[in-house]
């Protein structure tokens, strides 16, 4: 039931691949290595089977291969919802890592938006501008047509941050995305 797609620009070249079978299995490889340890730890808390190639300017800023990840990703994940049937509908995980406490909570539920919070005490986690943590998550929930409220609590570590903020990411989707019995969770009959 996995979901393929490619995306192809003048910019990047992206394909993503996303199961959830829960037994995680996890191939990310974007050439960027700090995206690849948060990409890798969202999947494998989210006990997804993924698998993630993609190539782009990073030599320019990695910016645009950062925000076309979360777009293919997001639409892996809509896909997948669409193909499985009613599903749980909302997820949320609040994910400890040392001195930082993060949280996501999801609603899969076919509109799109974003709340995201964040002060990073350090503005990069190795060469890594935290602020495209932004841009992955905007275009994960615009083509995962998610709205996705994401908080790192607090922190004095802005890795820890973030890697918390991926695992509890992985977590809410997994849970969102669980497969449920019986229709559509709305009272409106459809999402």
């Amino acid at each position: 039931m996995g979901i393929s797609i490619e995306r192809n620009t003048k910019e990047t070249h992206i394909t993503a691949e996303v199961d959830f079978t829960g037994s995680p299995s996890v191939n990310v490889e974007t050439g960027v290595p700090f995206f690849d340890h948060m990409l890798t730890a969202m999947a494998f808390h989210g006990r997804m089977e993924c698998s993630i190639r993609a190539d782009g300017d990073v030599d320019v800023d990695p910016h645009h291969l950062v925000e076309d990840v979360g777009l293919v990703l997001g639409a892996c994940i809509s896909q997948f919802c669409d193909k499985r049937g009613p599903v749980q509908r909302f997820g949320q995980a609040t994910i400890p890592m040392d001195d930082a406490l993060s949280e996501v909570v999801i609603d899969v539920c076919g509109r799109a938006y974003l709340v995201y919070e964040a002060v990073f005490p350090q503005p990069t986690a190795g060469n890594f501008d935290l602020s495209l943590v932004r841009e992955f998550l905007t275009g994960l929930s615009t083509h995962g047509r998610l709205t996705l409220h994401a908080h790192c609590r607090y922190g004095r570590n802005s890795h820890h941050m973030v890697e918390a903020l991926y695992k509890a990411l992985g977590r809410a989707i997994e849970t969102a995305c669980s497969p449920v019995e019986g229709a559509v969770r709305s009272t409106k009959g459809t999402l």
